[in-house]
């Protein structure tokens, strides 16, 4: 089979497999959105905005993929509209003309392991659990390695930083890379068993949306809703994190979450929002120059950085006009 088709067959799996997982907001014609994991309070946000675009006359549905690769294969194909993740790699070797709208979040992680290492050096030839091939913690292992003049030991891919939390305390695994929230959770919960290494500190998109250049123009208006729905929540969670929870829908995927997430909603976006990782201006210019150099660096990018060029990666001219609304 080849590789076209191989991706093509995964990519039908991944849908099969996530209908149970998708949630359509009209019978009409939709925005098809390809989500890299399942909902969880990492996008409780981006469905607020979601049901902030609704109202403004926006019909949505999504599926959640099992890996942000299958997310993004299935708008290379145009098997969905719009994407989740950080498809850089992507994006420089395909043809089909892919650009980033809008930055979902930034790639602040951190090293958690158990008391055995004592710094990123002692995690030569540790195997490591990060989130996806390819994605935002791929990119911070491979700069760890070039950092530090190490080779980690074998990468296994666990989407969502609560599920490689489990993983850590069941004894699954000796080091990952998770996010703020959750690497605050394993350290109340077991910090006699578990430290964070030190580290660099990262401006580099972890999440953001991406669709083909193409359909992004031929669907303008649709666009222009989604973006300046998200651009908006984001401003207002920047000033009061607790919109999060006060707009959820509690008859949708994030409303049917188990009370012990949505119990903490309110302070999961505190800390997020104190610790920098949503950007109130959805990102912009200083996000993709952060990105081009982050993923340059961190292998994701080819050839002379000096020939990147944002307009190859962005499509700023929805985030703009959000903006000067």
């Amino acid at each position: 089979m080849g590789l076209l088709s191989s991706r093509m067959a995964r990519i039908a799996t991944a849908v099969s497999i996530a209908v149970g997982l998708s949630f359509s907001a009209a019978q009409a014609e939709t925005l098809r959105i390809a989500l890299a994991e399942p909902p969880s309070d990492e996008t409780a946000a981006f469905f607020v905005a979601l049901e902030r675009a609704k109202a403004n006359g926006l019909d949505f549905e999504y599926t959640a993929f099992s890996d942000e690769e299958l997310a993004i294969q299935a708008v290379l194909s145009g098997q969905m509209d719009i994407g989740f993740g950080t498809p850089y790699a992507a994006m420089q070797r395909s043809r089909a003309p892919i650009r980033i709208i809008f930055q979902v979040s930034k790639l602040k992680f951190f090293p958690v392991t158990t008391m055995e290492y004592n710094s990123l050096a002692d995690l030569d030839g540790a195997p490591i659990l990060l989130h996806a091939r390819g994605g935002g913690t791929d990119a911070i292992a491979n700069v760890i390695e070039a950092r530090e003049g190490i080779t980690l030991g074998e990468r296994s891919y666990v989407p969502g930083s609560s599920n490689r939390v489990v993983a850590m305390l069941a004894g699954r695994a000796t080091a990952t890379i998770i996010n703020l929230s959750n690497k605050n959770k394993i350290i109340a919960e077991a910090g006699d068993q578990f430290q964070v290494l030190p580290m660099f500190d990262v401006e580099a998109s972890d999440e953001a949306l991406f669709a083909n250049l193409d359909w992004i123009q031929e669907n303008e208006d649709d666009v222009n809703k989604l973006v300046e729905a998200l651009y908006t929540t984001w401003r207002d969670m920047n000033a009061d994190p607790t919109i999060i929870s006060a707009e959820t829908d509690p008859d949708g995927p994030i409303g049917q979450l188990p009370a012990e997430i949505l119990d903490t909603l309110d302070d999961f976006y505190a800390e997020s929002i104190a610790g920098g990782i949503y950007d109130a201006d959805g990102g912009g210019r200083k996000a993709a120059m952060a990105d081009m150099e982050w993923y340059h660096a961190a292998g994701q990018l080819e050839g002379d950085f000096a020939d990147l060029k944002i307009e190859d990666f962005w499509y700023l001219a929805p985030l703009e006009r959000a903006a000067a609304q």
